[in-house]
């Protein structure tokens, strides 16, 4: 069952098609990979997912609902997290007040919120670090408070944007971890990644688009051998 639908979705900024005719569903449970080289339209279509951009032309659908033109906060109270490509914490306060700002959107009443918090502080390991001050954390432990703040919003459907990047071997190995593990609480997760060998290791399925269109759809054995793919984004044969 799709718990996401992208219905011929086309993004025109000026006369440039950033998006174009692109096409795919999200089934409940799996994880989703969207993959391409840099300009493809990846983040621009992320964008018209969770509502920074309606789209010019088709449609998004979540959980049945037509949510294309509904603000991002909007289709967050329906379910729908998302972390950012450039993490911008709340930079003035600590990891803990961070979460917690993101916790009451479901959760107006502060017991509960800090509740939810304290769980997914330490879903995420970031517990012993809820005192400091965000914009002192290391990149590795603001990319985790990051998912962490989306995970406070409790959704069925997470969007993570390159998640992975800039981490070395052991914060990746750490956050493959988590992401697997949100996987298992039931959460659907559509991912942006440029790392391979995660996504190769972590998707059911792979979404490839390339100069704004879906050019491949498949399992990660079926796109890393997909010659189309292999030319425009992979350069050899990927092991899945």
């Amino acid at each position: 069952m799709a718990i996401l639908e992208v219905r011929d979705v086309s993004m025109f900024f000026g006369g440039l098609a950033a998006l174009s005719k692109v096409t795919f569903d999200v089934e409940k449970g799996e994880i989703l990979a969207l993959i391409g080289p840099n300009g493809a339209g990846k983040t621009t279509l992320f964008n018209c997912v969770n509502g920074f951009y309606k789209p010019s032309i088709g449609r998004v659908e979540f959980k049945g609902e037509t949510v294309s033109g509904l603000k991002p906060h909007q289709i967050c109270a329906r379910g729908m997290g998302r972390t950012f490509q450039v993490v911008k914490p709340l930079q003035r306060m600590n990891v803990f007040d961070n979460v917690l700002a993101s916790a009451f959107l479901r959760n107006p009443a502060r017991a509960k919120a800090e509740k939810v918090v304290e769980e997914v502080l330490l879903f995420t390991g970031l517990w012993e670090d809820r005192e400091i001050i965000s914009k002192g954390l290391p990149l590795g432990k603001r990319k985790r408070l990051e998912i962490a703040r989306a995970l406070a919003t409790q959704p069925e459907l997470l969007l993570l944007d390159e998640s992975f990047a800039g981490l070395n071997p052991a914060e990746l190995d750490v956050s493959i971890e988590i992401i697997k593990s949100i996987k298992k609480m039931g959460i659907t997760i559509m991912i942006i990644e440029h790392h391979m060998k995660v996504i190769m290791s972590i998707s059911d399925r792979i979404v490839v688009l390339n100069y704004g269109q879906k050019i491949a759809e498949g399992t990660p054995a079926q796109i890393g051998h997909n010659p189309q793919v292999v030319e425009a984004y992979l350069g050899e044969a990927a092991d899945a």
